[in-house]
C-alpha cells in the first residue's frame, strides 16, 4: 500500500513539474530564451521513464518489500523532495527539464543556489538512491545511479557551457562547487 501511495505521488509529482517546465519554457523563448543540449534530452527523458517501470517492475516481480531502514530512506527521500521545492521555486520561470538559457539573464544566487551549482541535480541523485532502497530495489538503485552519472557527466557541462555562453555564470558561479557547499570544504583535507 505504502508502494503504491508513493509511487502514485511521485508520478503526478514527475507530471505537474513537466506541466511547469512547457509553461516557463514558453514564456522564456518569448522572451529570446536559446534551447541546448537537446540531442541528450530524450535519453533523459526514457532514462526517468524507466526508472518508474524498472522500480514497480523490480518490486512486483521479485516481491519487494519494505527495508528495515526504510523509515531512514523514506526521511532522506522526503528530504529531498523538500530541496527539489526549495530549488525549483527559488529558480522560479527559469526552471526546466530542458537547457534553455536567457542571454543576459541574472544568474540565481537564492535558495540552494547560494550554496551549489547544481542543487536539483544532487536531489535527484538522492531520489534516485533512496526511492529504490526503501523498497530493497537494489537492482534499480545501482542501475539508475550508474545511469544518472552517465548522464550527467553530458548533461551538466552542456549547462554549464551554455551558461557562460549567455550569462555571467563563470563570473558569479565559476568559484563554486558544483555539489559540495563551500563552507563542507572546510573540513576536507
Amino acid at each position: 500500500m505504502l508502494f503504491i501511495a508513493i509511487m502514485s505521488v511521485v508520478i503526478v509529482q514527475r507530471l505537474l513539474e513537466l506541466t511547469i517546465a512547457r509553461r516557463n519554457e514558453k514564456w522564456m523563448k518569448e522572451k529570446g530564451a536559446i534551447e541546448f543540449g537537446n540531442g541528450h534530452y530524450p535519453w533523459m527523458v526514457l532514462m526517468h521513464i524507466a526508472f518508474f517501470v524498472s522500480l514497480i517492475a523490480e518490486v512486483l516481480i521479485f516481491k519487494r518489500g519494505l527495508s528495515p531502514l526504510w523509515p531512514l530512506f523514506l526521511l532522506l527521500f522526503l528530504l529531498a523532495q523538500a530541496g527539489r521545492i526549495w530549488a525549483l521555486a527559488s529558480l522560479g520561470k527559469y526552471w526546466n527539464t530542458k537547457i534553455i538559457v536567457l542571454p543576459g539573464a541574472e544568474v540565481v544566487q537564492k535558495g540552494p543556489y547560494r550554496f551549489i551549482r547544481h542543487p536539483n541535480y544532487l536531489i535527484v541523485a538522492v531520489e534516485l538512491l533512496t526511492l529504490p532502497l526503501i523498497f530493497q530495489a537494489y537492482y534499480t538503485a545501482i542501475l539508475f545511479m550508474a545511469l544518472n552519472f552517465m548522464m550527467m557527466s553530458v548533461r551538466i557541462p552542456a549547462e554549464e557551457a551554455a551558461l557562460k555562453k549567455l550569462t555571467e555564470y563563470e563570473r558569479e558561479k565559476g568559484r563554486q562547487s558544483r555539489f559540495i557547499p563551500q563552507m563542507l570544504k572546510k573540513f576536507d583535507n
